[in-house]
């Protein structure tokens, strides 16, 4: 039973994105029964392994990360006068032709940003829809929503 349980944590890890139903169509237990989903997601759990909804990010190679920590070390000394001089301005892009299919990642807690847990998300395909805003020290404006766009 531990050797089994080892080897169900270690097919998670591998293939976070691997669904307990699907793990218990390839587990077979004692005597070649099949194990049913909920004993792998009591298993799992009983690991440490949740399944949580990935965090979905950027695809960031490992001159983004180098580039971010180094503007995040540039500015983390900034006071307050600094920063009023500063505005920040974002941009989503939300499709609108297709659900997050429920996808689901087995994670230890403290593991959402580890990069094997993040689902890698390409902004800019399909049908969307745009939205604007921006925010600095003294005010705020948005949000603006452009039209939708087919791709």
């Amino acid at each position: 039973m531990q050797r089994q349980d080892r080897n169900l944590v270690r097919n998670h890890m591998n293939n976070r994105l691997l669904s307990a139903s699907a793990s218990s169509r390839q587990t077979r237990g004692r005597n070649n029964q099949s194990i049913s989903a909920n004993t792998i997601r009591r298993r799992l759990s009983t690991s440490g392994l949740r399944a949580r909804r990935p965090y979905i990010g950027p695809i960031l190679i490992q001159r983004h990360r180098h580039q971010r920590t180094l503007w995040a070390q540039e500015h983390g000394s900034w006071d307050r006068i600094q920063w009023r001089s500063v505005v920040f301005s974002v941009e989503s892009r939300f499709c609108t032709d297709h659900d997050d299919g429920r996808v689901r990642v087995w994670r230890r807690s403290g593991e959402r940003c580890q990069a094997d847990c993040v689902r890698k998300h390409d902004r800019w395909g399909g049908a969307s829809l745009m939205m604007w805003g921006v925010i600095s020290y003294n005010d705020r404006i948005g949000p603006v929503f452009s039209t939708i766009e087919r791709r």
